[in-house]
């Protein structure tokens, strides 16, 4: 990289963007490149997803300390995430309940789907351990979660009208012909 150009930089910008200048201390350099290295779109995701997490626990009253969270507060999270939803669930009244393709609108519900939430707290789960949570106090992993996820998947897809069948795993034995 041309040190000209960082110093055009350094001298002539009162903008953010002059912290890019390279300085010929080793440990800046090192610091710099991994600021910039890429994140994969999974570690991205389970930031932001932790953030998110932190923020909701940070906005209740009074707020609470990740040390203090259970899963009762993450069922909590949960059901405060399906105003955010975008998935269409029919109640039992509705006319389109149990329908894969409903003819028509209607007034039920939008939620969280139960694909997102299971990805979710997936993420949040090896997020809590990366930032120094024990896994035999993780609030992501208890029974209560994995029974919510149950129900809500259950109750998705019979609302939708499509069962859910668990994918078998394949037999590495056999080899798919014609694929």
């Amino acid at each position: 990289m041309s040190t000209s150009k960082g110093k055009d930089v350094g001298e002539g910008s009162s903008s953010s963007s002059s912290s890019l200048v390279i300085v010929d201390d080793n440990n800046q350099q090192q610091h710099q490149q991994q600021q910039l290295a890429p994140v994969s779109r999974y570690e991205s995701q389970k930031r932001r997803d932790w953030y998110t997490f932190g923020q909701y626990l940070r906005n209740q009253r009074p707020p609470l300390a990740i040390s203090q969270c259970n899963s009762s507060h993450v069922l909590d999270f949960l059901r405060y995430l399906d105003q955010f939803g975008k998935t269409k669930v029919h109640l039992n009244g509705c006319g389109f309940f149990g329908q894969p393709e409903p003819p028509g609108p209607c007034t039920c519900p939008l939620k969280q789907a139960w694909g997102s939430l299971d990805a979710l707290i997936g993420r949040l789960r090896a997020a809590y351990e990366e930032n120094g949570g024990s896994s035999e106090t993780n609030p992501f992993a208890s029974g209560a979660i994995r029974i919510y996820l149950r129900e809500i998947r259950d109750s998705q897809s019979k609302a939708r009208g499509i069962p859910y069948k668990k994918k078998k795993k394949k037999n590495p034995t056999k080899t798919d012909e014609g694929a």
